[in-house]
């Protein structure tokens, strides 16, 4: 009896997809349909999803037709995606953050990373859900809510367990299976918070290696496109097809860059022999009982297929009170500079112009106020602040020649080994340095974390490295997976949801 097309589809990777297209199982119209008819059926209580591509079916018409005629371009053609919400696409779907003030808007072009991946075959299905402005609206607003989407539900435990944030729809959607894949942002945990918190795969790569150009932004010194997926090949497929050069990104032209177009050449089984991986034991202080038990079954699995287990790591930045001063500087500027060329329907030009929407509309548009956006108003929007300058060569001098580079070079690591998004995580963000996260099983106990969430559910192991080392975290994370195999799906019914 042959296989069905939810048995091809559920839980599928982007190279059986392909393998599906390429024998005629399977075409990418018909995966396309089912991944809608799947949004159709659990999004309206996920709210993973803000809006369906009207066109996903007729561009996945061309790409099968194109495959017959002149065959595949790669991995990703016809593989259904999902893109966050603050990520430019060039045609009938919104551009919005999330937020009420641009929920017409429509940008006018497709940013550097949409185009990379249309142009490798890629079909957007939608756009997904996200934390409102990426989180940087109010210091109460919950994680995965926007004012234009509701709240984002996370999958194991809709309405209980933490969904993460801010590309909250994202990782909703990917371990849901409302996608083949999805890209999310990060300026600060906003991938990698998600991706642990819905047992999924998720990389923010280097500042300079994936193109920010037509993203609405929080900072240009820290954020960053990047794959979220059910496994570390198919995160390394997508972030191969992100890294060509724009001349138009700054942080691009780091002559210290170094760009693959096929991480998979780093996946090996056996990645982890040899390997040493520091434990910074400082940032485990807050971990309750299971998720403490969880991050210390990953340092034994580590050890057992053949790491060098360096314990404990100490790292001199340590004890450094950090604050957001980049944030508030960077996201005025970064902010007005995309509103004055935003495409038709933007009701705001200014972030200005921004509170003032929101004030006026405050019954849809601030559920949570907009204490942050007020915060960072106050700034001139010019980064000419010395305050500015100092705080930025600060995060540089202590997340890097005092944190992540430290503990490279002095305990001559490969990595750092993390549990999840905890605090140590923000260093990486800080430093501008990748990290990847994998499924690291599942706390079914938790505490009340600050913030006010549960910290049981699924938990993510991060490996961070150094600038550029995406091809080691992918080599070391693949071969965790590969020993762990930690992913269960969410069980999910209509009756349930």
């Amino acid at each position: 009896m042959g296989k069905t097309i939810n048995d091809l589809l559920i839980e599928a990777d982007i190279r059986s997809l392909q393998e599906a297209m390429e024998s005629g199982e399977l075409t990418s119209e018909a995966c396309v349909q089912w991944y809608l008819e799947r949004i159709e059926r659990f999004n309206p209580k996920l709210r993973a999803v803000l809006e369906v591509n009207p066109d996903a079916a007729r561009d996945a018409r061309a790409l099968d037709a194109e495959r017959v005629e002149r065959g595949s371009r790669g991995p990703l053609h016809g593989i259904p995606l999902l893109l966050k919400d603050n990520i430019d696409t060039g045609d009938r779907m919104h551009t919005s953050a999330g937020s009420v003030a641009l929920a017409e808007h429509y940008a006018l072009q497709d940013s550097a990373v949409a185009a990379q991946l249309r142009n490798a075959g890629a079909v957007f299905l939608g756009k997904a859900n996200m934390t409102e402005w990426a989180n940087f609206m109010s210091g109460t607003m919950w994680a995965g809510y926007s004012s234009r989407g509701g709240l984002t539900l996370n999958p194991y435990g809709p309405g209980e367990l933490f969904v993460g944030g801010s590309s909250s729809g994202s990782g909703s959607a990917v371990t849901a299976n409302l996608c083949a894949a999805a890209i999310g942002t990060e300026t600060s945990g906003s991938i990698i918070s998600p991706s642990s918190q819905n047992g999924i795969v998720g990389i923010k790569p280097t500042i300079g290696l994936v193109s920010r150009k037509g993203i609405i932004p929080i900072t240009h010194s820290q954020d960053s496109a990047g794959p979220m997926t059910r496994t570390v090949r198919d995160a390394a497929i997508l972030l191969g097809a992100m890294t060509m050069m724009d001349p138009a990104d700054a942080a691009m032209q780091d002559n210290k860059r170094i760009a693959y177009t096929d991480y998979t050449a780093s996946l090996d089984e056996k990645g982890l022999r040899g390997a040493r991986i520091g434990i910074p034991r400082h940032y485990y202080e807050g971990l309750d009982e299971a998720r403490a038990a969880i991050i210390e079954r990953a340092i034994a699995l580590c050890k057992e297929q053949g790491a060098i287990i360096v314990d404990p790591v100490s790292l001199p930045c340590e004890k450094v009170a950090w604050d957001w001063g980049i944030m508030q500087y960077e996201f005025k500027k970064g902010l007005n500079d995309y509103l004055a060329v935003a495409g038709p329907g933007a009701s705001v030009r200014t972030l200005d112009e921004l509170i003032a929407y929101n004030e006026a509309n405050r019954e849809v548009a601030l559920k949570y106020g907009q204490s942050t956006l007020i915060w960072s108003n106050q700034t001139a929007g010019t980064l000419s602040e010395p305050e500015y300058a100092d705080n930025l060569h600060r995060n540089h001098e202590w997340s890097r020649d005092q944190g992540i580079d430290y503990a490279i070079k002095e305990y001559q690591l490969d990595a750092l080994l993390f549990l999840g998004n905890e605090e140590g995580l923000d260093l990486s963000a800080r430093a501008g340095y990748p990290a990847i996260t994998v499924p690291g099983g599942y706390a079914e106990t938790g505490i009340i974390a600050e913030g006010g969430y549960i910290t049981k559910g699924p938990q993510g192991i991060t490996f961070v490295g150094t600038a550029y080392s995406e091809p080691v975290l992918f080599r070391l994370a693949y071969a965790y997976e590969q020993a762990s195999h930690y992913r269960i799906a969410p069980q999910l019914s209509e009756g349930e949801l």
